[in-house]
């Protein structure tokens, strides 16, 4: 009876989560904050933002985490003064390109702050065991990329999201994510994880030539190229043959295009090089 009572008594309410999407092509994102709003009667609402960004950081090395706080602030105002409800709308006035908000879900709460808090733990902020499991691919593989240039004391000396429209045409929206330049080379590094495919191989392939012609127009001097991607034993056994053979096809298809492919296992030597040269 008390359990029955229980749920009839809570709240008839739909979520809304924010993503933050840095590049709508590759459709990365992570989640960052949640809309709870009561259905009928009062229709309270309850809004919260992550106060933890480095999932954030992680996909984008570059994100602005100050606007995407200042726009918590900037929603929360312009909500409390929603008299017409119209919810989406002025989400949608207020978010950036790179802000996305997900369809409307059901959602039973015993009250407004117990459920945004609940939704928080679900989809925002996992127990840090969770979010270890749950970073997976390109991010996984970039978060070890960085983790092993800071414990070499260089990640702030790095160039980071460095286009490759400085240096092949306008428009292209590829951008590599480290880099730095010692004497008459620069070295770049991209983190690219074969675990969805080998798409993300392709497109650095297919950069790689105009990249390398651009990198000495514009500023006279070498290009060394090179894809961190995850070892093979994460991704494929002999018992997985069609994943073995498109992970090998990934590698050979960077190879043949002259980018130099080392996996997560090789950071901690590559970091060192980059100590060394930086002269740290």
């Amino acid at each position: 009876m008390t359990d029955i009572a229980s749920k009839h008594s809570r709240r008839t309410c739909a979520f809304q989560l924010l993503r933050y999407v840095p590049d709508a092509v590759r459709n990365e994102y992570v989640h960052i904050g949640v809309v709870l709003r009561e259905q009928g009667g009062a229709g309270g609402l309850e809004l919260r933002f992550t106060r933890d960004w480095r999932r954030v950081r992680c996909l984008d090395p570059d994100a602005d985490t100050a606007l995407l706080e200042s726009m918590e602030a900037e929603l929360r105002q312009r909500l409390a003064a929603d008299a017409d409800g119209k919810l989406r709308r002025i989400l949608e006035e207020s978010l950036s390109l790179n802000v996305q908000i997900t369809e409307p879900k059901a959602y039973l709460a015993e009250s407004l702050q117990a459920g945004v808090e609940e939704l928080m733990r679900l989809y925002i902020d996992p127990p840090a065991r969770e979010r270890a499991q749950r970073l997976s691919g390109r991010a996984a593989i970039h978060q070890q990329m960085r983790a092993g240039f800071e414990r070499a004391g260089v990640w702030d000396l790095l160039r980071k999201r460095i286009p490759a429209s400085d240096y092949t045409r306008p428009g292209d929206p590829l951008r590599i994510d480290a880099g730095y330049r010692p004497n008459g080379i620069i070295r770049m590094f991209h983190a690219v994880s074969l675990e969805p495919g080998v798409e993300m191989a392709k497109v650095l392939a297919f950069s790689a030539a105009s990249l390398r012609a651009g990198v000495e127009r514009v500023e006279k001097a070498k290009l060394e190229l090179t894809a961190i991607i995850e070892p093979v034993a994460k991704l494929a056994t002999e018992d997985e043959p069609d994943r073995l053979a498109l992970y090998r096809f990934g590698v050979e298809t960077m190879e043949e295009h002259q980018i130099r492919v080392l996996t997560t296992a090789d950071m901690e030597r590559v970091a060192e090089t980059a100590r060394r040269e930086l002269k740290v």
